[in-house]
Protein backbone atom coordinates (compact mmCIF):
# COMPACT_ATOMS: atom_id res chain seq x y z
CA UNK A 1 0.00 0.00 0.00
CA UNK A 2 1.71 3.33 -1.09
CA UNK A 3 1.49 5.77 1.81
CA UNK A 4 0.81 8.52 -0.58
CA UNK A 5 -2.77 6.93 -0.79
CA UNK A 6 -5.67 5.58 0.84
CA UNK A 7 -7.37 2.11 -0.62
CA UNK A 8 -9.00 2.94 -3.54
CA UNK A 9 -11.12 0.38 -2.66
CA UNK A 10 -11.95 1.99 0.53
CA UNK A 11 -11.99 5.58 -0.77
CA UNK A 12 -15.40 7.42 -1.00
CA UNK A 13 -16.50 8.07 -4.59
CA UNK A 14 -19.00 10.55 -3.50
CA UNK A 15 -16.34 12.86 -3.10
CA UNK A 16 -15.08 12.22 -6.89
CA UNK A 17 -18.26 12.86 -7.83
CA UNK A 18 -19.65 15.58 -6.23
CA UNK A 19 -15.93 17.74 -6.43
CA UNK A 20 -17.76 20.33 -3.00
CA UNK A 21 -18.41 18.40 -0.56
CA UNK A 22 -15.35 18.82 1.13
CA UNK A 23 -14.88 22.66 1.21
CA UNK A 24 -12.71 24.35 -1.40
CA UNK A 25 -12.46 20.92 -3.43
CA UNK A 26 -12.03 20.87 -7.17
CA UNK A 27 -11.77 17.37 -9.66
CA UNK A 28 -9.53 18.07 -12.46
CA UNK A 29 -10.09 15.25 -14.74
CA UNK A 30 -7.36 15.43 -17.31
CA UNK A 31 -5.17 13.40 -19.84
CA UNK A 32 -1.52 14.05 -19.35
CA UNK A 33 -0.75 14.19 -22.66
CA UNK A 34 -2.80 17.36 -23.13
CA UNK A 35 -1.52 20.37 -24.35
CA UNK A 36 -4.74 21.94 -22.86
CA UNK A 37 -3.66 20.57 -19.24
CA UNK A 38 -0.15 22.06 -19.93
CA UNK A 39 -1.29 25.03 -21.04
CA UNK A 40 -3.37 25.47 -17.55
CA UNK A 41 -0.82 25.13 -15.32
CA UNK A 42 -0.21 27.67 -13.89
CA UNK A 43 -3.38 29.08 -13.79
CA UNK A 44 -4.54 26.24 -11.94
CA UNK A 45 -2.01 26.37 -9.49
CA UNK A 46 -2.76 29.84 -9.17
CA UNK A 47 -6.21 29.44 -8.07
CA UNK A 48 -4.48 26.48 -5.97
CA UNK A 49 -2.99 29.69 -4.10
CA UNK A 50 -5.54 32.20 -3.89
CA UNK A 51 -8.82 30.28 -2.60
CA UNK A 52 -6.44 27.33 -0.39
CA UNK A 53 -8.13 24.97 -2.66
CA UNK A 54 -7.75 20.97 -2.74
CA UNK A 55 -7.43 19.57 -5.83
CA UNK A 56 -8.43 16.04 -6.42
CA UNK A 57 -6.00 15.01 -9.47
CA UNK A 58 -8.10 12.69 -11.95
CA UNK A 59 -5.97 11.16 -14.61
CA UNK A 60 -8.74 9.29 -17.53
CA UNK A 61 -8.12 7.48 -20.26
CA UNK A 62 -7.73 8.83 -23.26
CA UNK A 63 -9.17 6.29 -25.73
CA UNK A 64 -11.87 5.37 -23.13
CA UNK A 65 -13.06 8.87 -22.75
CA UNK A 66 -13.26 9.27 -26.46
CA UNK A 67 -14.84 6.29 -27.37
CA UNK A 68 -17.87 7.18 -24.71
CA UNK A 69 -18.24 10.74 -25.95
CA UNK A 70 -17.96 10.89 -29.44
CA UNK A 71 -14.16 12.50 -28.98
CA UNK A 72 -11.73 11.55 -32.32
CA UNK A 73 -8.04 11.95 -32.09
CA UNK A 74 -6.09 14.70 -33.46
CA UNK A 75 -4.65 12.86 -36.26
CA UNK A 76 -7.79 11.57 -37.30
CA UNK A 77 -9.68 14.72 -37.39
CA UNK A 78 -10.39 17.17 -40.35
CA UNK A 79 -7.54 19.31 -41.49
CA UNK A 80 -8.84 22.28 -40.67
CA UNK A 81 -9.85 21.54 -37.05
CA UNK A 82 -6.16 20.23 -37.36
CA UNK A 83 -5.23 23.39 -38.44
CA UNK A 84 -7.07 25.26 -35.93
CA UNK A 85 -5.32 23.32 -33.06
CA UNK A 86 -2.37 24.50 -33.73
CA UNK A 87 -3.23 27.84 -34.47
CA UNK A 88 -4.45 27.25 -30.90
CA UNK A 89 -1.53 25.97 -28.83
CA UNK A 90 0.47 28.69 -30.78
CA UNK A 91 -1.79 31.83 -29.34
CA UNK A 92 -2.07 30.44 -26.11
CA UNK A 93 1.22 28.98 -25.15
CA UNK A 94 2.93 32.75 -26.68
CA UNK A 95 0.56 34.52 -24.23
CA UNK A 96 1.24 32.40 -21.39
CA UNK A 97 4.74 33.00 -21.45
CA UNK A 98 4.90 29.02 -21.97
CA UNK A 99 7.47 27.20 -23.62
CA UNK A 100 6.29 24.54 -26.21
CA UNK A 101 6.63 22.32 -28.94
CA UNK A 102 4.02 22.11 -30.34
CA UNK A 103 4.68 18.73 -32.36
CA UNK A 104 6.45 16.91 -29.39
CA UNK A 105 8.57 14.08 -30.71
CA UNK A 106 6.77 11.50 -28.22
CA UNK A 107 2.84 12.84 -28.96
CA UNK A 108 0.57 10.45 -28.78
CA UNK A 109 2.13 8.34 -26.03
CA UNK A 110 0.66 5.46 -23.81
CA UNK A 111 0.14 7.60 -20.31
CA UNK A 112 -1.28 4.65 -18.69
CA UNK A 113 1.79 3.94 -16.04
CA UNK A 114 2.01 7.34 -15.54
CA UNK A 115 -2.00 7.96 -14.76
CA UNK A 116 -1.35 5.18 -11.98
CA UNK A 117 1.19 6.89 -10.38
CA UNK A 118 -0.28 9.79 -10.27
CA UNK A 119 -3.29 7.98 -8.34
CA UNK A 120 -0.31 5.98 -6.31
CA UNK A 121 0.37 9.03 -5.20
CA UNK A 122 -2.93 10.18 -3.66
CA UNK A 123 -4.18 11.83 -7.02
CA UNK A 124 -7.66 11.28 -5.94
CA UNK A 125 -7.88 12.28 -2.15
CA UNK A 126 -6.00 15.44 -2.94
CA UNK A 127 -2.76 14.88 -2.01
CA UNK A 128 -0.32 17.96 -3.78
CA UNK A 129 2.23 15.94 -4.95
CA UNK A 130 0.06 14.09 -6.99
CA UNK A 131 -0.05 17.48 -8.55
CA UNK A 132 3.46 18.12 -9.11
CA UNK A 133 3.69 15.01 -10.35
CA UNK A 134 0.82 15.86 -13.17
CA UNK A 135 2.46 19.20 -13.89
CA UNK A 136 5.91 17.55 -14.02
CA UNK A 137 4.39 14.50 -16.57
CA UNK A 138 2.93 17.41 -18.76
CA UNK A 139 5.71 19.48 -18.88
CA UNK A 140 7.67 16.54 -20.01
CA UNK A 141 5.47 16.03 -22.86
CA UNK A 142 4.81 19.63 -23.77
CA UNK A 143 8.60 20.99 -23.19
CA UNK A 144 11.26 18.47 -22.76
CA UNK A 145 10.56 16.06 -25.16
CA UNK A 146 10.34 13.74 -23.81
CA UNK A 147 8.32 10.25 -23.49
CA UNK A 148 6.00 9.17 -20.54
CA UNK A 149 5.52 5.59 -21.58
CA UNK A 150 9.13 4.92 -20.64
CA UNK A 151 9.82 3.81 -17.19
CA UNK A 152 12.90 5.37 -16.74
CA UNK A 153 11.18 8.87 -17.68
CA UNK A 154 8.59 8.51 -15.18
CA UNK A 155 11.20 7.57 -12.41
CA UNK A 156 13.13 10.97 -13.06
CA UNK A 157 9.87 13.14 -13.59
CA UNK A 158 8.46 12.01 -9.86
CA UNK A 159 12.49 12.05 -8.58
CA UNK A 160 12.98 15.77 -10.00
CA UNK A 161 9.24 16.69 -7.62
CA UNK A 162 10.88 15.27 -4.62
CA UNK A 163 8.44 11.91 -5.10
CA UNK A 164 10.64 8.42 -4.62
CA UNK A 165 10.06 7.58 -8.44
CA UNK A 166 11.63 4.06 -8.43
CA UNK A 167 9.31 3.29 -4.98
CA UNK A 168 6.21 4.71 -6.87
CA UNK A 169 6.91 3.48 -10.14
CA UNK A 170 6.33 -0.32 -8.75
CA UNK A 171 3.33 0.52 -6.39
CA UNK A 172 1.56 1.58 -9.62
CA UNK A 173 1.80 -1.39 -11.24
CA UNK A 174 0.04 -3.03 -8.49
CA UNK A 175 -3.75 -3.96 -10.10
CA UNK A 176 -5.10 -2.25 -7.90
CA UNK A 177 -3.95 0.94 -9.48
CA UNK A 178 -5.28 -0.32 -12.85
CA UNK A 179 -8.53 -0.71 -11.44
CA UNK A 180 -8.60 2.82 -9.76
CA UNK A 181 -7.81 4.26 -13.44
CA UNK A 182 -10.43 2.30 -15.00
CA UNK A 183 -12.76 3.84 -11.99
CA UNK A 184 -11.50 7.01 -12.19
CA UNK A 185 -12.34 7.32 -16.53
CA UNK A 186 -15.86 5.80 -15.72
CA UNK A 187 -16.63 8.30 -13.26
CA UNK A 188 -15.51 10.92 -15.31
CA UNK A 189 -17.93 9.76 -18.22
CA UNK A 190 -20.57 9.91 -15.96
CA UNK A 191 -20.38 13.05 -14.71
CA UNK A 192 -20.35 14.51 -18.10
CA UNK A 193 -16.63 14.74 -18.55
CA UNK A 194 -15.42 14.58 -22.48
CA UNK A 195 -12.45 16.29 -23.11
CA UNK A 196 -9.27 17.24 -21.37
CA UNK A 197 -8.97 19.64 -18.98
CA UNK A 198 -12.43 20.00 -17.28
CA UNK A 199 -12.34 21.40 -13.89
CA UNK A 200 -15.67 20.07 -11.35
CA UNK A 201 -16.97 22.25 -8.63
CA UNK A 202 -20.07 20.87 -7.16
CA UNK A 203 -22.18 20.27 -9.80
CA UNK A 204 -20.73 22.17 -12.40
CA UNK A 205 -18.20 21.49 -14.94
CA UNK A 206 -15.67 23.78 -16.88
CA UNK A 207 -14.00 22.55 -20.02
CA UNK A 208 -10.57 23.79 -20.82
CA UNK A 209 -7.76 25.86 -19.44
CA UNK A 210 -9.41 29.21 -20.60
CA UNK A 211 -12.37 28.24 -18.17
CA UNK A 212 -10.60 28.78 -15.22
CA UNK A 213 -11.54 32.43 -15.32
CA UNK A 214 -14.96 31.52 -14.92
CA UNK A 215 -14.29 28.66 -12.14
CA UNK A 216 -12.54 31.50 -10.61
CA UNK A 217 -15.39 33.76 -9.93
CA UNK A 218 -17.25 30.55 -8.63
CA UNK A 219 -14.56 30.04 -6.39
CA UNK A 220 -15.06 33.74 -5.53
Amino acid sequence: MSEYAVDPYTFCYLNVLNGDLMSRTVNYYHFLISPYSYLGINGLNALVSKHNLTVNYLPMSVMDVFGETGGVPPAKRHPSRQRQRMDELKRWSEHLGLKMNLTPKHFPTDQTLGAQMVLAAGGATGNPDAGKLVNGLLTAVWAEEKDVADEATLIAVADSVGLPGSELLAQAKDEQWAKAYAKTTETAIAAGVFGSPTYQLGDELYWGQDRLEFLDRALS
